[in-house]
């Protein structure tokens, strides 16, 4: 399977993904192209220290086109020439183009911080990333009272920011005391684990998709969830 990674930051899914094709963790998977949506992306420097070669280590700015569909296009022309047949999104934080999700439909995935619900309130959506989602998660646990753990997330990429179907998640608890930092550096490593698993299972032909059988958020709730996504937004400006 060869995968596109994209990135917009750190790199450190990206990173630890190339260290486990290197070492066999996973076997069939071939990263062949990584794309940061931003010059300044530590994550390019990574992936050059892994051993990609840097012309297949590319900026591919937003900004820098007319519109959403010229941004596509140009990721989709740097794929093909690739032959990739798998996008990863870890940490990308640009909206991904519709003709760029249609090209590699059900073959393209993103990490998420956070527990989603597809169709349903849940705390993913415009803006929700970083931080944001871990500071969220936790008022709103605060507030509710219930449900003492937050997750992990794989899903499918759609035009729409987190609404792709469910594809893997992983528990963590949430303590007291915890801040959205010390959730972040608990939540990392799982986030690691769950995004190798995928990418394994796609690569075997094993993916399942994953559906709740009860929502997320109780019909109640839902005000606490948005007062709680809007006060992340604010003590998070930079997600």
């Amino acid at each position: 399977m060869r995968i596109a990674l994209l990135i917009s930051g750190e790199g450190t899914t990206m990173e630890t993904i190339i260290k486990a094709t290197q070492n066999d963790t996973l076997k069939n998977v071939n990263p062949v192209l990584v794309i940061a949506s931003k010059e300044n992306a530590s994550g390019l420097i990574k992936a050059k220290n892994l051993g990609i070669s840097e012309k297949n280590i590319l900026v591919i700015n937003p900004k820098n086109f007319k519109t959403g569909e010229e941004f596509g296009e140009k990721i989709i022309k740097e794929c093909k020439e690739r032959n990739v047949d798998f996008i990863g999104q870890y940490g990308w934080l640009v909206k991904t183009p519709e003709n760029v999700c249609e090209t590699f439909k059900e073959r393209i995935i993103n990490q998420h911080p956070g527990p989603l619900d597809n169709g349903r309130p849940d705390f993913g959506g415009a803006g929700m990333y970083g931080k944001r989602v871990h500071e969220a998660r936790l008022e709103f646990v605060r507030r509710t009272n219930h449900d003492f753990w937050t997750e992990a997330t794989s899903h499918r990429v759609t035009s729409k920011f987190d609404e792709g179907t469910i594809l893997k998640i992983k528990r963590v608890p949430i303590f007291p005391g915890d801040t959205a930092e010390i959730l972040q550096a608990r939540m990392l490593p799982i986030e690691h684990e769950i995004q190798i698993e995928i990418l394994k299972d796609f690569s075997e032909g094993k993916e399942k998709e994953f559906y709740r059988d009860l929502s997320l958020i109780r019909k109640e709730e839902e005000n606490i969830l948005e007062e709680s996504k809007e006060l992340a937004k604010k003590m998070y400006p930079n997600g």
